[in-house]
């Protein structure tokens, strides 16, 4: 009678695993949203800088670099997809789990990093000892990260197969 009940509990638990594991569209992700930041490194300057329609002052803006990570929108294609990432071990044709898990912390670290110093460059012109300077200098530090988490996709991609 055990033994059928572990039999049964392991059949249960292969089929969970696999009810977890992400779905092509959730995967899809991954790829759009490398190719997303692909597009904001090749453009970052035109990207990251708004001009007023009149032909006024042009400013450089953080908010794109936030909304091309994903922490702006629940549409963008990156937007929490550390949950898509928590599903990956339930995959049955994964190159290298190491490799997966130690991209996907860099990602997660890259994007926190990117994420503070794009905020922090908004406000670069109000401080004391502030002005474009400052913005510049924090948005350059957050494009740092943005690279980093590029590159950490790119390694998940490629050990997914995507």
């Amino acid at each position: 009678m055990a033994f059928t009940t572990i039999l049964s509990n392991a059949n249960v638990d292969a089929a969970s695993a696999k009810a977890g594991a992400p779905t092509k569209a959730e995967l899809d992700r991954i790829k759009i949203g490398y190719e997303r930041l692909d597009y904001l490194l090749k453009n970052w300057d035109e990207v990251t800088t708004t001009c007023r329609d009149n032909g006024g002052e042009c400013k450089r803006d953080a908010q794109p670099v936030r909304a091309y990570l994903g922490l702006r929108s629940t549409t963008d294609p990156l937007f929490q997809i550390e949950k898509v990432f928590d599903k990956v071990k339930y995959m049955d044709d994964i190159d290298d789990l190491e490799i997966f898990f130690s991209a996907s912390e860099e990602w997660t670290s890259a994007v926190t990093m990117s994420n503070s110093m794009a905020f922090i460059s908004q406000f670069g012109e109000y401080n004391p000892s502030g002005g474009k300077e400052e913005v510049l200098k924090y948005l350059n530090e957050s494009k740092k990260q943005v690279i980093i988490a590029e590159s950490s996709l790119k390694q998940i991609i490629g050990v997914l197969n995507l």
